[in-house]
């Protein structure tokens, strides 16, 4: 569900996300639900144009329910005062599926999705609910890393991700969690030189009909 680079700028700026961030976040929440493949996991549980997709993550992003896609989460690198990469970080103990779902109810309303509509797709939704990784006990967990592709391998994924486990720990978590789709080799790469390692995954056939990756692996790392 994540998208690495390599090799670092001197002029990185990472910041909080903003609520003006939103269009952009709504662009790396779909970009990560795709990682290497052509549809993703937001494409799947709306089974909706692309332009519609971004407009759902857009009003997603800035809910009055805290969620795990919610934009005080993120953080954002910035090359030029230009939007070029994003992460986010949360405590998996006061955020998870029932809060995702309360945010996914309050942002469908705002662009007309129906508790039918909801219903109509629930065998879609359910194949990506199976292949969603459990939080390990006292986890900090990253999720939505994305970078635009004309800013890829400069280092913007590896400053953020730095950034993001050092909140962690600030906040203190002794152990971080990531995920990847299975098949995206570069990425799990990645994070395993950043000390990460796989110790499970999740698949489902469903959802590999989807979106053609048969689930996602997990990766933990101590903090």
């Amino acid at each position: 569900m994540n998208q690495l680079d390599k090799k670092a700028p001197a002029d990185i700026q990472v910041r909080p996300a903003r609520i003006d961030d939103a269009p952009f976040l709504a662009w790396v929440c779909l970009a990560s639900g795709r990682s290497h493949c052509q549809r993703g996991i937001w494409d799947v549980i709306l089974n909706r144009p692309e332009q519609k997709c971004l407009a759902f993550l857009e009003y997603l992003v800035v809910t009055k329910r805290l969620h795990t896609y919610h934009y005080s989460g993120f953080v954002v690198a910035e090359i030029d005062g230009q939007r070029a990469a994003a992460l986010s970080g949360y405590n998996s103990k006061e955020l998870g599926d029932a809060q995702d779902r309360w945010g996914c109810w309050e942002a469908g309303r705002k662009v007309g999705i129906s508790m039918f509509d909801w219903w109509r797709n629930r065998k879609r939704i359910s194949a990506v609910e199976a292949i969603r990784p459990h939080a390990a006990a006292g986890a900090w967990i990253i999720e939505s890393v994305a970078t635009l592709p004309e800013f890829r391998r400069q280092g913007l994924v590896d400053r953020l991700l730095k950034d993001i486990l050092e909140i962690g720990r600030r906040k203190g978590f002794r152990l971080a969690q990531v995920s990847v789709f299975i098949g995206n080799t570069a990425a799990q790469n990645a994070y395993e030189k950043c000390g990460f390692s796989v110790i499970d995954e999740r698949r489902n056939a469903d959802f590999e009909a989807e979106t053609g990756c048969p689930g996602i692996a997990r990766l933990l790392r101590a903090l």
